[in-house]
């Protein structure tokens, strides 16, 4: 659990954006309204959006202003529900088996006792029930699983139980909030969607980013800052594999930073530009164009 105190709810939109805004994150009013309504609600919230946009900063801070526990279950391709609700610890287990004498192991108690909670390996949704309310669970890049665990999710997210066949059922007391993350490689499914709160991040615009950069590294030189985002904004309008997110810009000035650079040239953006792009193809098109990328105006 978090040593953060647990602190009252928002008392509205702007109570919230002040406070994520103390914890160095910038939202939106709709993102906030829209956090603020599943906040009161206790409905799943769902953030789609480009990649490096603030979508999983956005639960991290959540956790962080309300004094909560973050739980975070990353998706990936192939992902099952054991690998996301728990598995039982099975070299504990034989290890138990081989410490106890025969005679032991006849006893019916004894056996049962192998598939009780001190063999039980809690991964991250088995945490967040038994956590409830004093816990923010981010289950980030919800894109990159199947179909199947989807449906799985559909049935969690409505009831928040699950019954261990050897130890019965487990329900939360109250709801963590629930935070969902989608970089859209694939389409999610209707159902799912419709039991959350969606909401969409876009690209920030220049004087947004600016305000972001600010709060994130307030040691930097405005005139950089300015150059910097400037520039990204081109990049995002240049026919690239990968777009930078704001998490690109915050990787530029920072390694402009550590190189003691307070001016975006051409030849200081050449030395640093494997913080903000991230292709091969794009590094190629940027360097061709890299005097325009970082021209003033």
């Amino acid at each position: 659990m978090s040593d953060q105190p647990r602190n009252e709810a928002p008392a509205n939109v702007a109570d919230l954006q002040a406070r994520l805004r103390s914890s160095g994150y910038l939202a939106s009013r709709g993102l906030a309204t829209t956090t603020l309504i599943g906040l009161r609600l206790g409905r799943p919230i769902l953030l789609e959006g480009e990649v490096g946009v603030g979508k999983t900063e956005m639960a991290k801070c959540l956790a962080h202003i309300g004094g909560r526990q973050l739980i975070r279950l990353q998706c990936y391709e192939g992902i099952d529900t054991h690998q996301a609700l728990y598995e039982w610890d099975y070299a504990r287990q034989m290890l138990h088996v081989r410490a106890l004498s025969e005679s032991e192991l006849s006893d019916a108690s004894t056996v049962s006792g192998l598939y009780s909670s001190e063999f039980l390996i809690e991964r991250p949704l088995l945490a967040a029930i038994r956590a409830g309310s004093e816990a923010v669970l981010l289950i980030d890049e919800i894109d990159r699983a199947d179909d199947e665990f989807e449906a799985f999710l559909l049935e969690l997210l409505s009831d928040f139980q699950i019954t261990i066949p050897e130890v019965g059922t487990i329900a939360a007391d109250d709801r963590p909030t629930v935070v969902l993350t989608s970089n859209r490689t694939r389409e999610l499914h209707d159902a799912l969607k419709r039991r959350c709160l969606y909401h969409w991040i876009g690209y920030p615009t220049f004087e947004e980013e600016i305000e972001i950069v600010r709060l994130r590294a307030p040691g930097a030189v405005d005139a950089l800052v300015r150059k910097v985002v400037a520039a990204v904004q081109r990049l995002r309008d240049m026919d690239l594999v990968k777009h930078p997110g704001v998490a690109e810009t915050l990787d530029w000035v920072d390694a402009l930073g550590v190189l003691g650079t307070s001016e975006l040239d051409a030849a200081s953006a050449a030395d640093t530009l494997g913080a903000v792009i991230k292709d091969r193809d794009d590094l190629e098109l940027v360097e061709a164009e890299l005097d325009r990328v970082v021209a003033d105006g």
